[in-house]
């Protein structure tokens, strides 16, 4: 299986430190936020790793290489603009699907501005159930809701079904299973969100989720990083990769 780490986003937050470095590169607890998710994903067996890019993307290649010095084989999905998420993963299709079989294939995608401790490996058994499945499914980590997103995203029941309504909704922790066909419909290089996918596979009962408690940062902000900078150089982050 193949990952999948989103680097296109401008991070218009965090400037002006992303005037000059893209977000992914901006540094915490001594290496940059993407680096925290490629040896995490290296841990988990995961060594064939896309990363989508678009503002600043020849500093994200120029920083990462080729991927050898971490222990995987990195392969980049340049856009011309950011293209959302959905379309960030349309466009990167064939790097995602190379080397299987198959109607589908299932890929792991994860945000580059994340830091967590989750560990990947958990998903590798039921990432190989959904690539037999006759329809593309998805598979989404939902963490307890941060303090900027109180109302959550999704519901989630005690059988791990997904719901766009219910009480005591979830935050999705921007760690996602997707099929390959989920994205077909789209032409590759045009804008897309996620969130008409999340619906149709929700509606269609094909979604599934999981709650992770453990440490989970979305850092959008250069106070949220300057923290976490902090708390990794003070080994203050119980769960910490």
């Amino acid at each position: 299986m193949r990952a999948m780490i989103l680097a296109a986003g401008r991070g218009e937050r965090m400037r002006p430190l992303t005037d000059t470095c893209p977000k992914p590169l901006l540094a915490a607890g001594g290496k940059p936020l993407i680096v925290w998710q490629i040896e995490a994903l290296a841990r988990a067996g995961l060594r064939d790793i896309v990363i989508n890019h678009a503002w600043l993307g020849e500093k994200i290649e120029a920083a990462l290489g080729d991927g050898t010095r971490f222990g995987v084989r990195l392969h980049y999905s340049a856009e011309t603009e950011a293209l959302e998420t959905a379309g960030g993963i349309a466009q990167a299709l064939p790097l995602l699907a190379e080397g299987t079989t198959g109607a589908g294939s299932v890929f792991l995608v994860v945000s580059g501005d994340i830091h967590c401790g989750y560990d990947y490996r958990r998903l590798l058994p039921l990432a190989a159930r959904m690539a037999d499945a006759p329809e593309p499914r998805m598979h989404l980590v939902m963490v307890p809701n941060p303090a900027f997103h109180p109302d959550g995203d999704f519901a989630l029941d005690d059988a791990g079904r997904l719901h766009g309504d219910g009480a005591d909704k979830l935050t999705f922790g921007n760690i996602g299973l997707y099929d390959s066909r989920s994205f077909a419909h789209l032409a590759p290089g045009a804008r897309a969100a996620m969130g008409p996918l999340y619906r149709r596979a929700i509606a269609a009962g094909l979604a599934t989720g999981e709650r992770y408690d453990g440490l989970w940062e979305n850092i959008g902000t250069p106070a949220q990083l300057q923290a976490l900078d902090q708390r990794l150089r003070a080994g203050d982050l119980a769960g910490a990769p």
